[in-house]
């Protein structure tokens, strides 16, 4: 579907929602588009958008991927869909596949694993696991505002604690700091590692681009908080999106650095699929006098198109302007510390507890 006013759904409508619209996903046959027939002398009152939750009995939960450019072989993922609603969020075109729109309903219409724990623990006590660190939120949010009710993350920590299993956590989510207490203690056995998200360390963008995550003090606040625990943090500047955000990128690896972080890393605007429009309408609707500079600029990290998926170049572009972003990055991050090695998360206490009656070993 082309990218026009009549896809957009009223404000008042999606009040604090990232995207503007709820095209539907790339598998579906046929797509449906709300209008006014005529009848009557007002269009119908339509409830605000609120968010639903379906629970799903996860059958696995170990996710696994063999791209050469992450820095993880396997995944934790609690929740499909966030409702953050960041706007440029990589993730969206997952919900396609659920036969949900990456649009709204992606922020809306949530699913949780509430039994991810318990399938954690079964599948690392296989006599075939072999350990390497866990990802978690790596896909969609860890610490979305739900997490506060269900606890499915905390939950998942507690069986890597049990497990003294090596993990690594990324979040925009303040919540994350409720959590300090296991992170603090297995951070300093050298299990755990969190990342907090940074994109801007002004309210106003931050809320537009990113309306139901944490604010950037706030982020700061909690990175504060991890590191003072014992969990070393590292700030993750995603995405840097040339025109709107690039020119905050030393400003706020210092805020991180005085903030307790150890470590950084950037990302490059990433729209793959349906982001692409779903970004560009936000970008018209909510800075319609830099629209154009920026996705012309965006098409240049990315080899003229929205997006160039191709592995190497997709997380930071290539080209002038990202030569340009990779230097700024590296020379801000040797300045401040944050470019030193870290040490790899620890393997070796990896233990399945025992079950059942203690049995003697036999040496």
């Amino acid at each position: 579907m082309d990218d026009t006013e009549s896809d957009r759904i009223d404000k008042s409508l999606r009040r604090a929602r990232g995207a503007a619209s709820n095209r539907d996903g790339r598998f579906e046959r046929h797509a449906r588009l709300a209008f006014h027939d005529g009848w009557g002398l007002a269009e119908e009152t339509r409830p605000p958008l609120r968010t639903e939750v379906a629970m799903e009995r996860a059958r696995t939960i170990l996710a696994r991927n063999e791209s050469p450019d992450l820095s993880f072989d396997r995944s934790v993922n609690p929740y499909r869909g966030c409702e953050h609603g960041c706007v440029y969020c990589f993730a969206r075109p997952s919900h396609a596949f659920l036969g949900l729109s990456p649009g709204l309903d992606f922020e809306t219409r949530l699913t949780a694993k509430p039994n991810a724990a318990e399938r954690l623990a079964a599948e690392l006590s296989r006599k075939a696991y072999v350990c390497a660190p866990i990802a978690i939120g790596t896909n969609t949010d860890p610490y979305q505002p739900v997490e506060k009710r269900l606890g499915i993350t905390r939950a998942i920590l507690g069986v890597l604690r049990e497990f003294n299993h090596p993990v690594s956590v990324l979040t925009k989510g303040a919540l994350v700091t409720r959590d300090a207490d296991i992170l603090g203690e297995m951070g300093r056995a050298g299990l755990a590692r969190a990342g907090l998200s940074l994109t801007t360390l002004d309210p106003a963008l931050a809320r537009a681009m990113e309306p139901r995550a944490a604010a950037p003090a706030t982020r700061l606040a909690a990175i504060e908080a991890l590191a003072a625990a014992g969990c070393p943090v590292w700030v993750s500047l995603g995405p840097v999106i040339p025109g709107l955000n690039d020119m905050e990128m030393e400003r706020l690896l210092a805020a991180a650095k005085a903030a307790g972080a150890r470590g950084a890393g950037y990302i490059v605007l990433r729209l793959p699929r349906e982001v692409g429009p779903i970004f560009r309408d936000w970008l018209e609707e909510s800075f319609p006098d830099r629209a154009a500079r920026v996705m012309n600029l965006v098409r240049q990290i990315h080899g003229g198109r929205d997006y160039d998926p191709e592995w190497g170049k997709r997380m930071t572009g290539e080209g002038p302007i990202a030569a340009l972003i990779a230097r700024r990055f590296a020379v801000a991050s040797r300045r401040l510390g944050l470019d030193r090695p870290w040490p790899p998360l620890r393997r070796d206490l990896f233990r399945p507890p025992r079950r059942g009656p203690e049995q003697l070993s036999l040496f």
